[in-house]
């Protein structure tokens, strides 16, 4: 008898991924499907667990059995990597996830463990910056690409299953979340001022300081733009010495 391997492997993986609703091949073996079944859903269950933690620990145990399971049905990951997991299951979250019990934040909380994770194994490497001097105004500057300034409705670093916001707070949350020397990954909590001139500095590499800085101090439409400037400049330094800005090689 002629057998469809296609079909049977489409039979095989619908079983694998949701034994709820689909049966398994009649003519495999129960218990070695039942095997075969956790241990797919359980590295995937595994994988993720560790790279989003803190969602992990709000949920109770069903509650993240279920969120796991539904995405291991229903979504068709598109790359074959296990480091690319998580991104995968932002998509997910975004694109297909839809239901109403779930917490507000958890899309926004998802993606700032992801940002941790994805940040971690960047492969960019961070260039020593030179002595910053006192004329930082005239030189020309860039954002290191291991530095992702972020906005959120929510105040996710602050999430944890002791505090589960239900409302979004009136004013967002800006975060820069950077990758240091020792390759440790860590985050700074920081004013819309700072995000904005962070997020001028991503669209337009390599001017000069004091070119961003007024710009921030027209948008803002300050009544005295020298301060602004003042103020923008001290918090550029102090980016500087932590290497989230970096100063642009002289041609």
């Amino acid at each position: 008898m002629k057998i469809d391997f296609n079909a049977k492997q489409r039979e095989f993986a619908a079983y694998i991924r949701d034994p709820y609703h689909n049966p398994a091949p009649t003519d495999a073996n129960v218990q070695r499907m039942a095997m075969y079944r956790e241990l797919f859903f359980n590295n995937i269950n595994s994988f993720l667990s560790s790279n989003f933690p803190v969602l992990h620990a709000i949920l109770d145990d069903q509650q993240w059995f279920e969120l796991v399971q539904d995405f291991f049905a229903r979504h068709p990951c598109k790359s074959p990597y296990f480091s690319e997991i998580p991104e995968e299951f932002l998509d997910f979250l975004q694109n297909e996830r839809d239901n109403a019990a779930d917490l507000p934040f958890m899309l926004e909380l998802a993606h700032y463990e992801w940002v941790e994770m994805a940040l971690s194994i960047a492969r960019e490497e961070l260039v020593a910056n030179q002595e910053i001097g006192t004329d930082l105004l005239e030189r020309r500057i860039r954002l290191s690409p291991l530095a992702w300034p972020l906005a959120y409705q929510y105040p996710v670093h602050k999430i944890a299953p002791a505090f589960l916001p239900t409302v979004a707070p009136a004013q967002p949350t800006f975060l820069i979340v950077y990758r240091d020397p020792q390759d440790d990954v860590n985050f700074l909590e920081i004013t819309p001022m700072t995000y904005r001139l962070l997020e001028i500095l991503q669209e337009q590499e390599g001017l000069l300081t004091a070119t961003y800085l007024e710009q921030v101090a027209v948008e803002m439409q300050h009544p005295s733009p020298d301060t602004v400037i003042a103020g923008g400049l001290k918090i550029l330094q102090e980016l500087a010495e932590k290497m989230i800005i970096s100063l642009c090689k002289v041609e």
